[in-house]
């Protein structure tokens, strides 16, 4: 395992990380494929002998049973220093007008609540899983700064957003001396490239660690593009974010794959660590081979020829996985 600092500051993560929104009670959630705890325990196992550290959940994963499922179980494997763990606020968590959101009721009520399912003291990575438009960010950023304060978050983080309103919330938590964003979660694989436009940029700029969701689109960049499985077959959401004009670049990875005699997952995971900007692709595993490819993958160097065929075939997409 490889491992590199999240963003401009000290903390080693390692080149993968294990998502674990696959974890969950299934009848929690609009998750039917995710495994239950027993079920999930020989991917933790899996992870930690590989050498990853990173671990990524939300509260809002199968209504808080992906923490539950989480927390406990990692620490009956190892000393909690030995883990980063993070986790995300704002999706809905419970009925009434308070039961989302990033408002300073929300975020110190979900904190506890997290830190309680999870099963420690605290998180080393705070995430807001999206931006939102109700509450102003100054509320949002100051209740992130106590939370740290208060020792319950190490650091802090942002996932999918537009540009402009990460460069805001930077400047917003400079202008107060609170405390600022380390790292970025978006959405970015080889069939959504988007991000190369403003974001990522940004990211490289200002020294945040960029830690892509889905860098396998959901799987559609491990199999042939007519191929489906059951998460994608009861997967609403993705199916909103890709078309048959993807079917190119999916071939590309699989005739790259094939020329090197690796499996596809390998070669489109490859293709994002290769991205200098990023730094630790989060991975879900539901087999045995999905943690086996994401750790091969990061041996597989991709040559120039290669990256270019991969690329070559990207299509433009309309703005996808926010708001």
């Amino acid at each position: 395992m490889e491992y590199i600092t999240l963003g401009h500051t000290g903390l080693k993560v390692s080149r993968i990380t294990l998502g674990c929104m696959s974890y969950g009670v299934p009848a929690r959630g609009r998750q039917p494929w995710s495994l239950d705890r027993d079920e999930a325990q020989p991917f933790f196992r899996q992870a930690l002998d590989a050498g990853v550290n990173f671990f990524d959940t939300a509260n809002v994963y199968s209504d808080g049973t992906s923490e539950e499922i989480t927390g406990p179980t990692l620490l009956s494997m190892v000393p909690r220093d030995e883990v980063v763990i993070a986790t995300k606020v704002n999706g809905r968590m419970h009925p009434g007008a308070n039961g989302e959101g990033l408002s300073r009721k929300s975020i110190m009520s979900e904190i506890d609540n997290s830190l309680r399912r999870l099963g420690t003291d605290y998180v080393d990575l705070y995430q807001i899983h999206r931006w939102d438009y109700a509450t102003p960010i100054e509320e949002t950023l100051e209740a992130l700064h106590d939370v740290v304060r208060a020792g319950k978050a190490r650091y802090i983080g942002a996932s999918s957003m537009h540009a402009w309103q990460f460069a805001q919330a930077l400047y917003v938590a400079d202008l107060h001396g609170w405390t600022r964003f380390v790292s970025m979660q978006n959405y970015y694989n080889l069939l959504y490239r988007e991000e190369e436009r403003e974001m990522l940029p940004l990211c490289a700029d200002q020294g945040v660690g960029v830690i892509p969701w889905s860098p396998l689109a959901r799987g559609r960049l491990t199999r042939a593009w007519a191929t489906s499985t059951q998460r994608s077959e009861s997967d609403d959401f993705g199916r909103t974010l890709y078309s048959d004009a993807d079917k190119s670049v999916v071939d590309a990875v699989i005739h790259v794959a094939q020329n090197r005699g690796v499996a596809p997952a390998q070669v489109a995971l490859a293709w994002v660590l290769s991205q200098s900007v990023v730094t630790s692709p989060i991975v879900g595993a539901t087999k045995a081979h999905h943690l086996d490819d994401a750790v091969a993958a990061l041996s597989l160097h991709l040559d120039d020829d290669e990256i270019a065929a991969l690329e070559e075939h990207y299509l433009p997409h309309a703005v996808v996985g926010f708001q």
